[in-house]
């Protein structure tokens, strides 16, 4: 069975039972707006798929995965400790783009993959979207609590993490999360492209920055992009097209969006999550979020059918 490759804030490995026993009895294809780091995509395994991210970096790294695993490992290999001297071969060996000091190859290497993002120079070459993989992959296993943050500028700003022995090559996971992925359509760009590609019988499991709980909780600032309350509206309207066409539609969201699927139509229920990412396990306390379907319950898979290995 594949297992999400990436830490990636609000995960929904502990959501899946609730989220499955929601899922209709069958379906056809399976679609997956907001990607994330995949959680359910990899559980189920489907054999027929489309996923979507806004952020390209991320898409980016699907691909590489998905068409490159072999040489995305070998690359991976090849970093050091992040408490290492930066190399100095390597861009960055001495200071940032912005003139601060660099003291330890962790540094050096997030200043070269926030490269693309000050210079606004994304990759164009196959070798240089390989690096940008390796890149997000062993930053992503050495920063601290394994978080995607950015800043508004769209620098990834998150310091580096206190491991005794990280792991950062993830060869088997990369390698099953590629065969996972094989034939899988991979996009970059609105979650609305839904509305094109959904068919009656398919299933598209929804899974946005959360609306937030309190004025001072925001799940949306994983990117610098954000999603905001227009957002929220527009997807309950796409999933409710969806509904329409007779394409069956699960998502979740904070328990604040509760009255506002109910109100649409949808048959919702409160469920707790536990939050992974956070380095002090005590802390990672349940969040009040919904499960919101489209499935009557007569037509589900049931608690009891939660695997999925036919798909």
């Amino acid at each position: 069975m594949a297992q999400p490759v990436l830490k990636w804030a609000g995960g929904k490995r502990q959501l899946l039972d609730a989220l499955y026993a929601r899922f209709p009895d069958s379906f056809e294809r399976y679609h997956e707006p907001f990607f994330g780091g995949g959680a359910v995509f990899f559980d189920l395994e489907p054999a027929a798929a489309t996923v979507n991210d806004t952020n390209p970096r991320l898409v980016n790294f699907y691909e590489q995965v998905r068409d490159r695993p072999e040489a995305l490992i070998e690359r991976l290999r090849e970093f050091r400790d992040p408490e290492a001297d930066p190399d100095p071969d390597l861009a960055f060996a001495e200071e940032t783009r912005r003139g601060k000091a660099v003291e330890q190859y962790y540094y050096q290497q997030r200043a070269r993959f926030n490269e693309r993002a000050y210079a606004d120079d994304w990759p164009e070459s196959g070798g240089d979207r390989l690096e940008e993989a390796a890149l997000l992959l062993y930053l992503n296993r050495t920063c601290y609590n394994g978080l995607y943050r950015e800043n508004s500028d769209g620098g990834f700003n998150v310091p580096i993490g206190r491991y005794a022995d990280p792991d950062w090559v993830q060869a088997e996971r990369v390698r099953t999360a590629s065969r996972a992925l094989a034939g899988t359509d991979i996009r970059n760009g609105d979650f609305s492209y839904v509305l094109d590609v959904a068919d009656p019988g398919d299933l598209v499991y929804f899974d946005p920055p959360y609306e937030p709980m309190s004025p001072t909780a925001d799940f949306a600032e994983y990117s610098a992009e954000g999603f905001g309350r227009e957002d929220q509206q527009r997807l309950l309207d796409v999933a409710s097209e969806l509904d329409e066409r007779g394409v069956s539609v699960v998502l979740s969201n904070s328990g604040v969006m509760y009255d506002r699927y109910d109100e649409a139509g949808f048959f919702v229920e409160r469920e707790g999550a536990t939050r992974a990412i956070n380095s002090d396990a005590s802390s990672r306390g349940e969040v009040d979020e919904i499960v919101a379907t489209t499935v009557p319950p007569g037509e589900r898979r049931g608690p009891d059918q939660a695997a999925l290995d036919e798909y």
